[in-house]
This record gives C-alpha cells, structure tokens and sequence, in this order.
C-alpha cells in the first residue's frame, strides 16, 4: 500500500508548518500553500508524516492510500 500525501484545499490556512516538518516532500508557494509531490511517501518518511498531519493548525493535511 502506497501512502501519499494530500491537502483538503477548503481548510488549508497557510500556515507553512508541513514543510518545515516534511522540507524534503512538501514546499511552498507564494502565498505560503503546500505544494505536494505527487508520489508515494518512503516507508521511513511514514511516521513523520502522520505526525506533521497530526500537528496541522488547521488539519488540512491527510496521508492517502493509494
């Protein structure tokens, strides 16, 4: 099962803290929103991932199966 990250755009605040907690797989625009990789999480990245979604100000970052 491949994990992945998404964004639910509807509550994202831009606040910018997943790229600090995940710099090697999310960055930032402009305005400060995530842009995501469009590929699957290494399994060693799994665990920071969920808590980088865990610790979202606004819970706008999920891990996806895929």
């Amino acid at each position: 099962m491949d994990q992945r990250l998404a964004i639910d755009w509807t509550s994202c605040q831009a606040h910018g803290l997943c790229a600090e907690l995940l710099p090697d797989h999310i960055t930032l625009d402009e305005w400060g929103y995530p842009l995501l990789e469009d590929t699957p999480l290494p399994a060693r990245t799994v665990k920071r991932a969920r808590r980088a979604a865990a610790d979202c100000p606004a819970l706008a970052l999920k891990l996806t199966v895929a």
